[in-house]
């Protein structure tokens, strides 16, 4: 039986915190785990920035309620729906990927949640467990999954190699360079391609 994990933003979903810079003018908040390694610190860092520009929980969906799947992104899931199980494992917040999931025919998400103040303040996160994505198909592993995943990011980089095939996709250079080894793909049909062969 397999399961295959995907990375929702850069891989189905453009990347929400970019939206939001160029949305709110702010370019620091352009700063994703592709740039970032550590998580908590890229996050903390973040919510430092909103909170000097006073920006909240409202104005972050108001810019998500505007985007859309990357180019064929639904179809891409919707047929590898079809072949296996799948679950999107994210290290976004409840709070920010409802409506994307909804444009994506609801698949199935494992991500995070926000802590929220009244005003709309968003004060601090809850991370689901730690190291989420590795945990989380150690889990699947240990349950009597064999799991493929997928990403772009640092923060991919565990499930990736801890899965039985694992894939970068829309990657930057500098992880491909860091990362030989891993089967890089820029077009859907390619990474569908690359899964179908684990799975048949």
């Amino acid at each position: 039986m397999y399961i295959t994990c995907l990375d929702m933003e850069g891989v189905l979903v453009p990347e929400i915190w970019i939206a939001f810079a160029e949305e709110s003018g702010i370019p620091e908040l352009k700063r994703t785990t592709r740039d970032e390694p550590d998580y908590d610190k890229l996050m903390k860092w973040r919510l430092g920035i909103l909170k000097e520009h006073g920006l909240g929980l409202k104005e972050i969906q108001s810019t998500i309620a505007k985007i859309d799947p990357m180019p064929g992104a639904k179809e891409f899931l919707d047929e590898l729906r079809s072949m296996c199980q799948v679950i999107i494992l994210s290290d976004t917040f409840e709070e920010f990927a409802k409506p994307l999931m909804e444009k994506l025919g609801w698949p199935t998400i494992f991500c995070n949640s926000l802590e929220v103040a009244p005003d709309g303040e968003i004060t601090g996160y809850k991370m689901r467990c730690e190291k989420s994505k590795l945990t989380t198909v150690k889990a699947l592993q240990s349950i009597g999954y064999e799991t493929i995943a997928s990403g772009d990011s640092f923060n991919d980089l565990g499930m990736i190699q801890a899965s039985k095939a694992g894939f970068l996709f829309k990657s930057t250079e500098q992880i491909k360079k860091d990362y030989p080894e891993l089967p890089a793909f820029e077009e859907y049909s390619e990474l569908l391609d690359a899964i179908k062969k684990v799975i048949l």
